[in-house]
């Protein structure tokens, strides 16, 4: 049994894409014995380019189910069969993420036409859906919409089928795709993982954390990790069966975060901002021993879009005005700034110039007061000396909104 399926999402940033429109038909290698075909509610924008290809307007899908309302009957037209698409990693990926933020975790063997046409019916000029099916005289009506890519699929598995008379192209896919190696092992277990930064955990398969850290991008450090070929990576690759992560959203929260475990990271900020002939320049610590930076950075880059970033700010090129705004040794306050994720808020604590707790809370959430935030903050055990510099720059940014201490 075999559902050839096609989606078509909205166009947004990789990961965060929505389905606008899908198209799912059941196969029993001989009729169709079950079809699904819907607009979707994406509950947000579809982008100008995707409306022009697929001719998909907001207003279309104004009125449609949302994916929640059609996730049942997902399940239940690809339930026991194998997935096929045209490129079905994508198809696949779509339904995955669309299952994981209604907390399902959706799974199913898959099988992709598109290494099937190479190798069945080969020296194809393009093996695109629109090109191949129109080289192979298959009708393809409704271009770029879920209902007639997936018809034009269904029709080209007939013939790839057809074709592969002895069933053992077709098997070998299947058996190569969903095969328990190393390989697919490293697939499944980063396929739907975010490009985003936060703390990694590798876990065997009792759960137990056998590596963890904190990455800029989780999914890319993740995969250069499994494809190492450094001895010192043998045993996380051969033990790991699952992988956990923890979004941060923003390095000041990864470092909250560890303070809060205790844990102390050094850092080296080889390069400092210094204001000299009446300019702000950067340049190498150690070439200015007498003078203490305004600023320390990581990398010289860090440090001239710093500068250029002050250099916007009439008010800041009197250096004493600079120093003020960035000093914190008299600092009690209440700061408000982004999450780690969507409609999420930090807040920082701030007493006598160093931050002494932290929390997170809902955007609607009221914190008007000490009692309120006590329930909700985090405190911490070490001291955030190396935090002040990442807080001085965020503040100059306007990443935080500063309030006076509640009571």
């Amino acid at each position: 049994m075999y559902s050839i399926i096609d989606i078509e999402s909205n166009g947004a940033g990789f990961r965060k894409e929505c389905i606008i429109d899908i198209a799912i038909y059941r196969y029993d290698g001989q009729k169709i014995t079950d079809q699904f075909i819907s607009l979707v509610n994406p509950e947000g924008d579809i982008t100008p380019f995707v409306q022009k290809l697929t001719g998909i307007t907001p207003k279309m899908v104004k009125t449609a189910p949302k994916f929640h309302e059609l996730a049942k009957r997902v399940v239940e037209i690809t339930e026991n069969t194998t997935l096929v698409g045209h490129n079905i990693d994508f198809d696949y990926r779509m339904l995955r993420q669309s299952f994981s933020r209604l907390g399902y975790d959706f799974k199913i063997n898959t099988l992709d036409t598109i290494p099937l046409a190479k190798k069945l019916i080969p020296d194809e000029v393009s093996y695109s859906l629109q090109k191949l099916v129109k080289s192979l005289g298959i009708p393809l009506v409704n271009a770029h919409r879920a209902d007639g890519d997936a018809r034009a699929t269904l029709e080209l598995f007939k013939l790839l089928i057809s074709k592969d008379t002895e069933n053992e192209i077709i098997q070998k896919q299947h058996d190569e795709t969903n095969a328990k190696n190393y390989i697919n092992k490293i697939k499944q277990l980063t396929q739907d993982l975010p490009n985003e930064k936060g703390f990694i955990y590798f876990q065997n398969d009792e759960g137990k954390i056998i590596f963890s850290d904190y990455v800029q991008d989780i999914n890319r450090y993740s995969k250069k990790l499994f494809n190492s070929k450094s001895k010192k990576w043998e045993n996380v690759q051969n033990e790991t069966e699952q992988i956990n992560f923890e979004l941060t959203g923003t390095d000041i929260i990864a470092k909250l975060i560890l303070n809060s475990k205790g844990i102390k990271k050094r850092e080296i900020f080889p390069f400092g901002l210094y204001y000299k002939n009446q300019k702000y320049i950067v340049e190498k610590n150690k070439l200015n021993k007498t003078e203490k930076p305004l600023l320390k950075f990581r990398a010289f880059t860090q440090g001239s879009k710093a500068v250029q970033f002050i250099n916007t700010f009439e008010e800041y090129q009197n250096v004493e005005n600079f120093r003020r705004k960035i000093d914190f040794k008299k600092r009690n306050e209440l700061w408000l700034g982004s999450g780690r994720k969507l409609g999420e808020k930090l807040f920082l604590i701030i007493e006598k110039g160093k931050v002494v707790s932290y929390g997170f809370y809902e955007l609607f959430t009221q914190i008007q007061t000490m009692s309120k935030i006590s329930k909700l903050k985090i405190d911490l055990p070490l001291s955030t000396s190396d935090l002040i510099n990442e807080l001085q720059l965020a503040l100059l940014r306007g990443d935080f909104e500063t309030l006076p201490l509640p009571k």
